[in-house]
């Protein structure tokens, strides 16, 4: 009998990267995801797609009994800071609710779960970098007060049940397939500000911080950590300001640009890195791309992905 998973958000950017791999592996997958941000044409071939809102949970129900899954990663989100701040009601509906629902289908069928959490967002800026996972979060946003919400139903479920679900939380993903036209990932915005000559607007004046993790690295990491109940941060250890990512992929386009600065915006934060001593402890796993080859990767990757037809 074949192995079965189920991606929650698999036709997003990350999703579908753990959706190649997990059919690399031998898994038949059955993907989940409302398209409302994620496309059809990234779901690869070889899996199922089946459209729905995790939040209507009779339908969840039923893709998980019609598809009894032998793990399940969790990666279907509303995941804009912005929209959680006008409409946290929403924000909470999708990463709490949905993400009980999830919890719900996959215990129906004693399958693990992998939980795709926050880094930044959750810790706050007044964490200690890089920061490790027993800090209390403070987060700013909606959007990190309900993926901390959703955290402890996977954590709940984990110990009540005795299932060995997974908490996994990224730092900032980068790499192929990741839209230019979000409001995070600021490489693949920036990648698409260079080829439209555009200069970007850098919030917080270039000076914010991140631990940028390409996303091949958050995929293996993932697997990984498949049937490992706990808490890991899945990141680099190392933070890198905005103007550096700016400059970077300029010297890689060979142009050059000056963009333009602005404040934060509400709820975002200054400063993120992440220590990922447990994963690589207990996990075995450790990242394996640099950040500059990953931005080289990823800039000829979508420039070419987004080129005008």
């Amino acid at each position: 009998m074949s192995k079965r998973a189920i991606v929650t958000g698999g036709a997003g950017f990350i999703g579908s990267h753990v959706a190649d791999a997990l059919l690399a592996d031998g898994y038949e997958v059955r993907v989940i995801d409302d398209l409302s941000s994620g496309s059809a044409e990234r779901v690869p071939s070889g899996a199922e797609l089946i459209e729905l809102d995790i939040v209507n949970e009779p339908a969840l129900l039923e893709a998980f009994d019609s598809f009894p899954p032998q793990a399940v990663y969790h990666l279907a989100a509303q995941a804009s800071v912005v929209v959680s701040v006008e409409d946290p009601g929403r924000d909470s509906e999708v990463n709490v609710r949905g993400t009980l629902n999830v919890l719900q289908a996959a215990g129906a069928h004693g399958a693990p779960v992998v939980f795709t959490s926050t880094g930044g967002a959750l810790y706050g800026d007044e964490a200690p970098r890089p920061t490790p996972e027993d800090r209390i979060p403070a987060p700013l946003s909606p959007y990190g007060a309900s993926k901390w919400a959703a955290e402890a139903y996977v954590r709940t479920w984990a110990r009540t049940s005795g299932t060995q679900h997974t908490v996994a939380r990224l730092g900032n993903v980068y790499g192929p397939r990741q839209s230019p036209h979000g409001e995070a990932g600021v490489v693949a915005i920036f990648t698409g500000r260079i080829n439209e000559r555009r200069a970007p607007t850098l919030y917080g004046h270039g000076r914010p911080t991140r631990d940028y993790i390409y996303v091949a690295d958050v995929v293996s990491a993932l697997l990984a950590a498949t049937g490992r109940a706990g808490v890991y941060n899945i990141a680099t250890g190392v933070e890198t300001d905005v103007i550096t990512i700016w400059r970077s992929l300029c010297e890689i386009a060979g142009v050059e640009i000056e963009p333009e600065l602005a404040d934060l915006r509400p709820g975002e934060l200054q400063h993120s890195c992440m220590d990922i001593s447990r994963a690589r402890d207990e996990l075995g796993w450790s990242p394996q791309v640099a950040f500059q080859e990953g931005l080289e990767l990823t800039y000829r990757a979508l420039s070419e992905e987004y080129a005008p037809s």
